[in-house]
């Protein structure tokens, strides 16, 4: 069994006090004597801010593939109103990134909740050599750049528009209430 360096000591040490025993139950024996132990030599060995791990950010909130019945049913009957509608037909993926980015931030910014993203139809199953950036290129992109941008965090969920606001071409980038 290997010795625990004096750096880990300290920070079992710092473990072991923050845990209680469940109600009703007192810690074992061995534990005590360990916890006091390790307590001893914490004390003498100062532990290095760099060993402490930093606070960790909270995770990411990600799109929900699931929305309430509201949702649910405006989405397919076609009566959800997009606040707002970018159309990225016939331009490069670095200007279509660009301009999808911007109305994002503008979304989030003028409290903006469903914003209306088209992109063209998606590309084909089979559409030529691998590595072919066609037709649906936009399409095949836009999944990542919504996970990629600074407000990532805003989007509640991502969903195929209704044929009246484009179908498979068109996508609702439905945003967070703000709180």
């Amino acid at each position: 069994m290997r010795r625990l360096s004096s750096e880990e000591q300290a920070i079992w040490a710092k473990l072991a006090r923050s845990v209680t025993p469940l109600a009703g139950r007192a810690a074992p024996p061995e534990v005590v004597e360990r916890r006091a132990a390790l307590s001893a030599s914490a004390k003498a060995v100062p532990v290095a801010a760099a060993a402490m791990p930093a606070k960790v950010p909270p995770p990411q909130r990600m799109p929900q593939p699931v929305l309430d019945s509201s949702w649910e049913r405006r989405i397919g009957n076609g009566t959800l109103a997009p606040d707002a509608v970018i159309d990225l037909h016939n331009h490069s993926l670095d200007a279509a990134h660009q301009r999808l980015n911007h109305a994002l931030a503008q979304a989030v910014a003028k409290g903006q909740r469903v914003l209306l993203v088209v992109t063209g139809n998606p590309r084909p199953a089979q559409s030529g050599p691998i590595g072919h950036k066609g037709r649906g290129a936009i399409r095949a992109e836009i999944g990542d750049w919504l996970a990629l941008s600074g407000q990532s965090d805003q989007i509640a969920s991502v969903r195929t528009a209704h044929p009246r606001h484009g179908g498979k071409g068109a996508l609702y980038v439905i945003l967070r209430r703000r709180g």
